[in-house]
């Protein structure tokens, strides 16, 4: 029996890992700004205040004549209205238009056992496991139920989360895989993770992260 069920586990991870690739254009995201890119304000009755702002290292953005406003994680949309919010301390009924100058295309970091670790780009909404597949899958080695989840949250605030993946599979629960979103970090460890190898890696993620224990 439970040669059956981690037979079933591995046909459902492989039958994912196929079809995700092929799944990913029919989850459309917004855009979600990101650190360095640029954005045009034009504002239609006080041309004077139009410029490009930069979203800076702190997450928030410059905007000269008005302050700084978050921005890092948000929609356009919603750097809109809190640009709005801003403006309206000095102008009056401000009429605003935002262009996406330039940007960083949307990705993640997926290290570890994976057959393809490094950078993988997307446009659409991506899970985990979505991620980990379009990184080649899990190498024999890989542990699925230990990996790290690796995020920077609006605001400046860090978050690293452990995934069990194996027990979300073996359960039929794919739907509670982790959404990721651009910047994130995903290391897939091997399944015998030495104290030595666990403290080097860990070590490596913590001068930005603070480690699960």
């Amino acid at each position: 029996m439970q040669r059956l069920i981690v037979f079933a586990s591995v046909f459902l991870l492989a039958v994912y890992s196929t079809a995700a690739a092929q799944t990913l254009a029919d989850r459309q995201i917004p855009y979600r700004l990101g650190y360095d890119d640029v954005v045009t304000l034009t504002f239609r009755y006080t041309p004077e205040f139009s410029q490009d702002v930069t979203i800076g290292p702190d997450g928030r953005a410059q905007v000269a004549g008005l302050g700084t406003v978050s921005g890092l994680g948000l929609t356009l949309d919603d750097f809109k209205e809190s640009l709005l919010a801003l403006s309206a301390t000095r102008l009056v009924s401000p009429d605003l238009t935002l262009t996406l100058k330039t940007y960083v295309k949307p990705h993640v970091m997926v290290e570890g056992e994976v057959n393809t670790p490094g950078r993988v780009e997307f446009r659409n909404e991506i899970s985990v496991l979505d991620a980990i597949a379009l990184a080649g899958g899990f190498r024999e080695s890989g542990a699925k139920n230990n990996i790290l989840l690796l995020r920077n949250e609006p605001g400046g605030t860090r978050e690293t989360r452990l995934v069990n993946v194996g027990s979300l599979i073996k359960h039929h629960k794919l739907e509670e895989v982790p959404k990721l979103r651009p910047g994130d970090i995903l290391y897939v460890s091997a399944t015998k993770w030495s104290s030595l190898e666990r403290v080097a890696h860990l070590g490596a993620f913590g001068a930005v992260y603070s480690p699960i224990k």
